[in-house]
């Protein structure tokens, strides 16, 4: 599902729901929430998304790694990422 297929099913859900919304504040608030998300992560906090997962950060610890065309050892640096745990609601969700 792309950004504007989101977009239009929030909008559709929530007039199902009797709330007007129109596309333009679904985009902001999907806007919104991405940068929110970006810098609760930046700051080291986890991030729960209802019904979702939550999301969390990573430390990856500096490792040897091998350069594929050359087969040369090389050094990976130490680094973090954006993990995500899917929550049960979710699990249940997709394996009806």
């Amino acid at each position: 599902m792309f950004k504007a297929d989101l977009i239009n099913q929030l909008t559709e859900k929530m007039k199902l729901q009797g709330r007007e919304v129109s596309k333009t504040h679904a985009e902001a608030f999907l806007s919104a929430l991405g940068e929110v998300t970006q810098e609760a992560l930046a700051k080291g906090d986890d991030v729960t998304l209802p019904g979702l997962g939550k999301l969390s950060l990573a430390e990856r610890a500096e490792r040897e790694g091998r350069n594929p065309r050359t087969g040369e050892t090389i050094t990976i640096a130490a680094s973090r990422s954006a993990k995500f745990s899917v929550s049960k609601d979710l699990k249940t969700a997709v394996n009806r």
